[in-house]
């Protein structure tokens, strides 16, 4: 094993990689410093889940209820894969406000960290926006009223209100159309935007480091 390390080390210099990850210096901190950590976990708890759901999941209005129930009700675990989906997703937008007003009140916002900043907002936003899309996606009284209200309330908004409205809807009124459109936006274009930001985002903390627990002075 020593040899292949060895081998593999010389060519992918992992071990410096795993120090710079793993062996690097943390200022003393608190239990508050470990959301960021819980979040990532809750993020990647969503993409295993959703890519199960996924495989019995069918984003049509004929099937798409039927598909969900079926999940829940006839696949082996299905209720706890989608659970942990269902869950996850409240969970996810919890620890993300929690883990952004810890960098408010810690001032970790500041220099050197305002990229690290700027890129968390956006995971907040992307977050945001896989709630709203896949409240939609089980096809039911719930998610398609809510789904009405929510665009409409983005129609209200001044001179791009109505554009906002049938780009989100794909036309006047909740269709097919507006399921296939929030099922791509859930599964293709907000986790590539996820994967990256987080991606962007943890290269930031571990070149930069993290913020200390300010003193009283400070």
């Amino acid at each position: 094993m020593t040899r292949v390390a060895n081998w593999l080390d010389e060519r992918l210099a992992w071990r410096r990689v795993w120090e710079a990850i793993f062996l690097r210096r943390v200022p003393k901190v608190n239990w508050f410093y470990t959301l960021g950590s819980a979040t990532l976990f809750v993020a990647l708890n969503q993409i295993v889940t959703g890519i199960l759901l996924t495989i019995y999941y069918v984003p049509t209005p004929d099937h798409a209820y039927d598909s969900v129930q079926y999940i829940t009700t006839e696949v082996p675990a299905g209720w706890l894969i989608r659970g942990l989906h269902h869950w996850g997703a409240s969970a996810l937008i919890v620890l993300v406000v929690l883990h952004m007003l810890r960098v408010i009140l810690g001032g970790a916002y500041k220099y050197p960290r305002e990229i690290t900043w700027m890129t968390g907002v956006v995971l907040l936003i992307v977050s945001l926006g896989f709630g709203f899309t896949g409240y939609l996606l089980p096809w039911d009284q719930k998610a398609y009223w809510a789904t009405t209200v929510g665009t409409r309330i983005a129609g209200t908004a001044p001179v791009i209100g109505d554009s906002m409205l049938r780009i989100l809807r794909g036309g006047e009124d909740l269709t097919a159309v507006t399921l296939a459109r929030f099922f791509g936006v859930h599964v293709w274009i907000l986790p590539v935007a996820l994967l990256t930001l987080i991606g962007i985002h943890l290269y930031l903390v571990i070149r930069i480091g993290i913020s200390a627990v300010p003193k009283r002075k400070e």
